[in-house]
């Protein structure tokens, strides 16, 4: 085998159009071998001589794209200390942009003997394994533009690559579940009909399907288990894997920012796939062990689990944090996605054993000139001590806003004194995120996520029904915070559908035209069920997938309805925080830029909102009151509105508020439907607004009455008077007038 000393960077096996440079860091490692996998998985070593900086280099000259490869390192084996090398395993690349086949099951994954946690397994795993694969980094990108949409205009979908596509039947069979299905105008035309500027794909990192899942029938179906930071998942392509879902993934992003879409990924680097002291050697641990992973400082055999997964990815080493910020660059620079959700964020600031929101890899990011540039979202929490960390991030991140969740679904399910924390969340969650000079768009708000229950499944269970997740109903949030209508699941009573149709539109309603980021969940809008079932991260299969045969029509209009609604006004999406403060008008009295009113209109007082039996209230939003200006420094300006909200059990009369506010309103928006299509109403005026029901009036502006156009308006308009003929000339000309002069009389009356 012909072999180069190469280069110590970049790390990973990187083809340069000629040969294919391997890179590999290790501290610790006593002698490390590159080993090639031809078709017939025949395995040829190559020992890596080059050291630099505890990278082990080569370059092959001969090693194109398609070739499979991993690496066996040698080591110490104390498991005591946190040494764990073990050259019988074959291990993957931490910077493999590809991977191919999948992991078997068995003894030789393990390096220690079944039963007895302390011996040393020596059985060679190279013929179970996964491998790594030197891809073709060449790609056609066809002037592929970022969106760059600005977060006040996002709204934000949650997907799953398979989850979303599996069932469509617009999409070809053969590549169904795939980024290819993805990119299918299927799926980017129903986007943009609601509205969606940005799709956030559930894990595409190449993960793991875990042993103890298989034993019971099941698979890892949302993908938190990571084993490759830099290969999209494998089982995503519907072309192959052997470094053509790298293409594929690409296409698929450049279909979406064609569609106007942007790609956001949900990443997972607080832990890897590898688990506890018990699991398997796959890459890391056989690697350098204790530069990668948090270990308990006095009995290092043991790991740091902030996350519940069995191990803590190590944020504080330099080489670790090397290789989070090579793959967020690598993502950006190479694949071109727009942004990342980072799942348990809190973790990855875990310096030592407290949170630290200055850590060094959030250092790290703010300094980065492409990271920092692209959207940036937390899940501000894992499960460490101290672990929810909602509003505490740096000004630069947005967040999952857990408490958006919790307190709109307490608010509709009618729980005592929500009122003064609902109209925090509704208007952005100004008490979490204004302390540090962040603004609305900090908060991402949501209702449902993958982890819990879809919309419709919120609105029609009040517990948890997970007994197909093996676990004895054990898994799972039990405190959902839902409302089942009155009966527990699926039911043909007529009043309990309509109220359950009434409160799915009420939280979308509310999610979109609260102040703040919007986030749906894939298939909300159709009306998707999953049983009841809460934790469907063992469920490959229909409980799922989205039914698109099954599909609310209905609701996937009403949905695109009120994102139109909040994508024409700019009040729904301030930049800026309400103050509360008049706004100067060109005449009357000022009006603050938010006003919160009683069901009689009355403002309401500091001793309304402790009520704890309020269900009913108002807000007013001045569109004269937007702060800021727009991309060209002009002031923005909008229409005032009303939203009328009642989460109580009975309807409520709303007075319209005085004339100040508005002479007249006109109905937009109505959860109960009974008065969409209703003459505008005058200041005043008494509204009622049904039991779980919410009402969004709009200030009405009487249309200019339009010119008719059509054939039959001008055959039965008056007639212009008939001009004199210039052959006949009239009478006129006998007195003297010529025939020329006439003649141009009748073009000075045309």
């Amino acid at each position: 085998m012909n072999t180069w000393p190469g280069s110590a960077y970049p790390l990973g096996a990187t083809f340069d159009g000629n040969g294919t440079n391997f890179a590999l860091y290790s501290e610790a490692a006593e002698q490390v071998e590159l080993c090639l996998f031809d078709e017939s998985l025949v395995e040829t070593r190559v020992p890596l001589t080059e050291v630099d900086a505890y990278v082990w280099h080569a370059y092959l000259p001969q090693v194109q794209p398609g070739q499979r490869y991993g690496y066996r390192v040698t080591g110490e084996y104390d498991p005591k200390s946190g040494k764990r090398f073990n050259p019988n395993k074959l291990l993957l690349d931490p910077y493999a942009k590809a991977t191919c086949g999948e992991i078997t099951w068995g003894q030789s994954m393990f390096a220690y003997n079944f039963g007895d946690p302390e011996s040393e397994n020596n059985a060679d795993s190279a013929a179970d394994m996964m491998y790594g694969v030197v891809i073709n980094p060449f790609f056609d990108w066809a002037g592929d533009r970022a969106p760059k949409i600005p977060y006040a205009d996002s709204v934000i979908y949650e997907a799953h690559v398979k989850g979303l596509t599996e069932l469509h039947p617009a999409i070809p069979e053969n590549i169904r579940g795939t980024y290819n299905a993805l990119a299918h105008p299927a799926i980017t035309e129903h986007l943009q009909k609601l509205g969606i500027t940005a799709i956030e794909l559930m894990p595409v990192h190449q993960f793991v399907n875990d042993s103890t899942l298989q034993e019971k029938g099941l698979s890892n179906y949302w993908g938190y288990n990571t084993i490759g930071f830099f290969a999209p998942q494998s089982t995503y392509s519907s072309s192959g894997d052997l470094g053509q879902q790298v293409q594929e993934f690409k296409g698929m992003v450049r279909a979406m920012h064609a569609a106007g879409i942007e790609v956001i990924l949900d990443v997972v680097y607080n832990h890897t796939a590898e688990g506890n002291e018990l699991g398997p050697t796959i890459s890391f641990k056989g690697i350098d062990n204790q530069s990668y992973y948090k270990l308990v400082d006095a009995t290092p055999e043991y790991y740091m689990d902030y996350t519940g997964t069995g191990n803590s990815f190590n944020a504080s080493n330099p080489h670790s944090l090397q290789l989070i910020m090579d793959s967020l660059r690598y993502w950006v620079t190479e694949m071109h996605v727009d942004g990342f959700r980072f799942d348990l964020a809190a973790a990855l600031a875990r310096e030592f054993y407290d949170v630290d929101r200055l850590s060094a890899f959030f250092e790290l990011v703010q300094q980065d000139p492409i990271v920092s540039q692209v959207k940036l979202i937390a899940e501000p929490w894992d499960v460490g001590p101290g672990g929810y960390q909602v509003g505490n991030f740096p000004p630069q991140w947005t967040e999952w806003n857990g408490k958006y969740r919790d307190t709109v679904r307490d608010f509709w399910r009618g729980e005592a004194s929500t009122l003064g924390e609902f109209a925090s969340r509704l208007t952005g969650s100004a008490d979490l995120y204004e302390h540090d000079g962040r603004r609305p768009v900090a908060s991402i708000n949501f209702v449902t996520a993958h982890d819990g229950f879809t919309l419709r499944d919120l609105v029609s269970y009040n517990e948890k029904h997970n007994q197909a997740n093996g676990e004895n109903g054990k898994d799972g949030a039990d405190d959902n915070r839902s409302y089942n209508c009155g009966i527990e699941g699926p039911t043909n009573d007529p009043a309990v559908l309509a109220l359950r149709g009434r409160q799915q539109r009420n939280f979308i309603a509310t999610l979109l035209l609260s102040q703040g980021v919007p986030m749906v969940l894939h298939g909300d809008e159709l009306g998707r069920t999953q049983q009841g079932n809460n934790n469907t991260y063992a469920q490959d299969n229909e409980l799922s997938w989205v039914h698109w045969d099954e599909a609310d029509q209905p609701l996937i209009d009403y949905t695109a309805a009120v994102a139109r609604l909040r994508k024409e006004h700019p009040t729904f999406r301030r930049w800026r925080f309400f103050d509360g403060r008049p706004v100067v008008r060109g005449e009357g009295e000022p009006l603050p830029d938010i006003v919160w009113l009683q069901p009689d209109a009355a403002v309401m007082a500091p001793k309304d909102w402790d009520s704890g039996f309020g269900r009913a209230i108002a807000v007013f939003l001045n569109g004269e009151g937007i702060h800021g200006r727009d991309a060209r420094g002009e002031r923005v300006t909008d229409r005032n509105f009303l939203i009328l909200f009642n989460a109580g059990d009975d309807p409520v009369d709303f007075v319209l508020p005085p004339d100040e506010y508005s002479d007249v309103w006109e109905i937009v928006v109505d959860t109960a439907g009974a008065s969409a299509d209703s003459a505008p109403r005058d200041a005043g005026n008494t509204i009622p607004v049904e039991a779980k029901s919410l009402m969004v009036l709009r200030a009405h502006i009487a249309a200019e009455a339009e010119a008719d156009h059509s054939v039959a308006a001008s055959l039965s308009a008056p007639q212009p008077p008939v001009v004199p003929s210039a052959v006949e000339p009239p009478a006129s000309q006998a007195k003297g007038q010529t025939k020329g002069e006439v003649q141009s009389r009748a073009k000075g009356q045309e």
